[in-house]
């Protein structure tokens, strides 16, 4: 009956080294700036940027700093659709990249984004949200590319980016 707790405590502390780990790889010792692009074309997309950026508002380990204005704007590639309300947001936040990333994934599947192998790149969508910028990093993973690659490219987020920071710089650029 004695050995029992001791082995228990063990597997316990383990866990927690474990757990303390994982978090350390979330969550950043200092907060970085990061910009979101939204958008949306269906299903009332003003509504679901407005909705969006007030789930954003309130994701742990995220604050709300800035939002640009909304613009409308034609879709880019893809079937014929309706336009785009497309916007970006400015962050601080204690979360590592890619957390943050999974975290704007979350969001989109909460408004019934759809990401699989049967989407269409540039199809319709309830939701966008694509990470910008983070700081001044650059990221070039499997996951994740900071600067977004096609960022300098798009007056639909260079714009509402320029709203938000008017001295914005893209590493790299």
């Amino acid at each position: 009956a004695e050995e029992a707790p001791a082995l228990a405590q063990p597997q316990a502390s383990h866990r927690r080294r474990r757990y303390a780990r994982a978090r350390r790889r979330r969550i950043t010792s200092m907060p970085a700036r990061a910009y979101v692009g939204l958008g949306s074309n269906l299903a009332h997309p003003r509504r679901q940027l407005a909705k969006a950026l007030a789930r954003l508002a309130t994701t742990r380990g995220v604050r709300l700093l800035a939002v640009s204005p909304n613009y409308v704007t034609a879709p880019i590639g893809g079937p014929p659709q309706s336009d785009y309300v497309n916007a970006v947001a400015l962050l601080s936040t204690s979360l590592a990249p890619h957390a943050l990333l999974e975290r704007l994934h979350a969001l989109e599947r909460r408004q019934q984004r759809r990401r699989d192998a049967r989407t269409l790149r540039n199809a319709p969508r309830t939701l966008d949200l694509d990470l910008l910028l983070y700081g001044a990093r650059r990221i070039d993973s499997s996951r994740l590319i900071v600067p977004h690659p096609r960022l300098h490219e798009r007056a639909f987020v260079l714009r509402p980016l320029i709203d938000v920071t008017p001295a914005a710089r893209i590493p790299g650029r």
